[in-house]
């Protein structure tokens, strides 16, 4: 789908809060609600917009250890050890990489314990898998969830 300056002058506005009543989207960009309403239909059904999101601060649920972790997959296993991953409780991203590792990972866990027993309890013995480093998060200084526009 090719993009116009409205269309990604609606995108940035609904990053920004995806609330955002399409009365205001079209107040702010000067249109009428019917014509922003269908052109986020329209990228919608393109697949531009893959669905709306609320930001949980994952703290406030009780998870207060993240990491991200490089796997290396053993060839020939690769679409079975992903599969496997999707259905660990705790990894909440999985991206196939270049580079020293395979995958990359982004996990959460409770405490330290917790996520000890997510790689060795559950994922290191899986099978298809040869090799992890885990990086625990101590801290994030910048994280942006949206893409430029």
């Amino acid at each position: 789908m090719e993009l116009d300056e409205t269309d990604r002058a609606i995108l940035e506005i609904l990053q920004e809060d995806a609330r955002t009543p399409f009365s205001e989207v079209a107040r702010r960009i000067d249109m009428s609600s019917a014509t922003v309403h269908d052109r986020v239909s329209r990228m919608e059904d393109a697949g531009v917009i893959r669905g709306y999101h609320a930001d949980v601060n994952p703290g406030s649920l009780g998870y207060g250890v993240s990491a991200l972790v490089g796997l290396r997959v053993q060839q020939g296993h690769e679409d079975e050890a992903l599969a496997r991953l999707r259905d660990v409780e705790g990894v909440r991203e999985v991206h196939l990489t270049t580079g020293e590792w395979d995958v990359m990972m982004r996990v959460y866990a409770e405490s330290t314990d917790d996520l000890r027993e997510l790689m060795f309890g559950r994922i290191a013995g899986m099978e298809g898998f040869d090799r992890s480093q885990t990086m625990v998060i101590l801290g994030t200084a910048y994280e942006e969830t949206g893409v430029p526009v």
